[in-house]
């Protein structure tokens, strides 16, 4: 049975907005600034490892904008990325064009338990904030795998926001991504590996 890994970049503030400078925010390509192999590596590992990406609407219409030109540059991810399962929730979309994608509305849990039933490898989650806090409300993630960046933004979309329940976390993992950022692994408190 596959599970819900929220996998992220994020400031020391909690933002987890524009980190490639893509959305046009003005403080966006923030992840830019810090050198990360190690990350790199670990974001390859995980992709490889992912059965499926879940993703909210505007994550999926920016990947969908930018990865199928972006294959032959970026070798075996961008040949999994393109290739690979993707299910988008969404309310308001009417079309998913992207190679392997699917439109997925209605009850989330229902949407994650039949992910789930249908994939071994992880259901990975990137960007999609407003994805990630209803999976998160709903209780169905399974881990959080968050690369935090050395830098305060003081703006932005944050992973947790405010007045969300409280929520316990185990940290599960941690290892140097580059010289001055973080891979940080937690599990909710109530879960079992």
């Amino acid at each position: 049975m596959g599970k819900v890994a929220v996998s992220e970049f994020i400031s020391l503030d909690g933002v987890i907005e524009d980190p490639g400078g893509g959305e046009g925010t003005s403080f966006g390509g923030w992840t830019f600034r810090f050198p990360a192999d190690d990350g790199q590596r670990f974001k390859y590992e995980e992709l490889m490892a992912s059965d499926v990406q879940l993703l909210g609407r505007v994550t999926y219409e920016a990947f969908a904008a930018a990865w199928p030109g972006m294959e032959e540059a970026a070798g075996d991810f961008g040949a999994k990325m393109n290739s690979m399962p993707k299910v988008v929730v969404s309310t308001t979309l009417t079309e998913a064009n992207w190679k392997n994608s699917t439109i997925a509305s209605g009850d989330l849990a229902d949407i994650v338990a039949e992910l789930k039933k249908q994939y071994e490898g992880d259901i990975l989650v990137a960007g999609s904030a407003t994805l990630v806090a209803a999976l998160r409300a709903a209780d169905l993630v399974d881990e959080y795998r968050l690369m935090v960046h050395p830098v305060v933004l003081g703006q932005g979309k944050k992973l947790f926001q405010d007045g969300a329940t409280p929520t316990d976390l185990a940290l599960v993992e941690t290892r140097k991504a580059g010289p001055d950022v973080q891979l940080l692994i937690y599990r909710p408190a109530n879960r079992t590996p």
